[in-house]
């Protein structure tokens, strides 16, 4: 009797693949930031971070255009659009990063670098774990805040890498202004992206927060 009527009701986009689709592109990406700092091919991982983060952007108007087109969304849609953007900065300084270190012909990378690379590898795994998760808020929500958790705290954790790589780049360089210019480059590109990361967290948290 109502089947007309259904049929009029605006579907909900698929925004939860979305979301997972982009995620799978940070890992993609923060893994081939690894190679790259660990000595793999650097034209090869600087064009797979290229690729990732256009996946990326096409996957960013893809939700911005079905946010503008659907009525009924799963969270508000300001929760939608922040915590994609949130995403795609991760990335788009994954880029940057990237793009920095081919600028700079940078070919040895301090222990402190890697260990941020890492940190950031296991964030953007922890995020792809998360999005599948936010189908479900009330079953998920106590595993999803853990999740957040644990990439807010590697944000803490990449932040003493920081500190203790740049003062060391100090002390190593002090007569090779340039050397050290690069180096804070460098640190300051991977600071980003785990602030990035802690963005999504709290974008996640938030949701989380008003939807569970």
């Amino acid at each position: 009797m109502f089947a007309w009527f259904q049929r009029l009701l605006p579907r909900t986009g698929d925004f939860f693949g979305m979301f997972e689709a982009h995620a799978a592109t940070l890992v993609a990406a923060a893994e081939a930031l690894e190679k790259l700092v660990d000595g793999g091919p650097r034209a090869e991982q600087i064009a797979e971070i290229e690729k990732r983060e256009h996946e990326a952007d096409d996957l960013i108007r893809d939700v911005l255009r079905t946010v503008r087109k659907t009525f009924l969304t799963p969270f508000d849609r300001g929760a939608i659009t922040s915590l994609i953007g949130a995403m795609d900065d991760a990335i788009d300084e994954m880029h940057a990063a990237s793009i920095a270190i081919d600028l700079y012909e940078l070919r040895t990378f301090e222990p402190e670098m890697k260990q941020m690379v890492s940190m950031i590898v296991e964030a953007a795994a922890l995020t792809t774990e998360a999005m599948p998760l936010l189908r479900d808020l009330s079953r998920n929500g106590g595993r999803i805040h853990g999740i957040t958790e644990t990439i807010v705290g590697l944000e803490g954790a990449a932040d003493d890498a920081h500190a203790a790589g740049l003062k060391k780049a100090f002390e190593q360089h002090s007569g090779e202004p340039m050397q050290f210019i690069v180096a804070r480059e460098i640190y300051k590109h991977l600071e980003r992206i785990t602030d990035a990361f802690e963005d999504v967290a709290n974008e996640i948290d938030g949701i989380v927060i008003d939807h569970a």
